[in-house]
């Protein structure tokens, strides 16, 4: 699992396209009353334990207000 607090532009060398996997998401407050963003990706269909989770990734409201900030950039919306 990860907190999200400071995003980075790097330049790769190689990028390719992963497997699609089930996704899910979930918001909640913590205990200082903070709202948290979380993304769990699942295992892909050839994985030995389908149904676990992955990775989960969690936002704070800047770091999500700056992946919505690259996003429009990047996506041109």
């Amino acid at each position: 699992m990860a907190l999200i607090t400071n995003i980075k532009r790097i330049e790769k060398e190689k990028n390719t396209v992963h497997k699609q996997v089930d996704t899910t998401y979930s918001s909640f407050l913590e205990k200082n009353g903070e709202l948290y963003f979380q993304i769990d990706t699942y295992g892909s269909n050839d994985r030995q334990m389908r149904g676990k989770i992955s990775q989960s990734v969690q936002l704070d409201k800047n770091a999500a207000k700056e992946l919505i900030k690259l996003l429009k950039s990047e996506f041109k919306i």
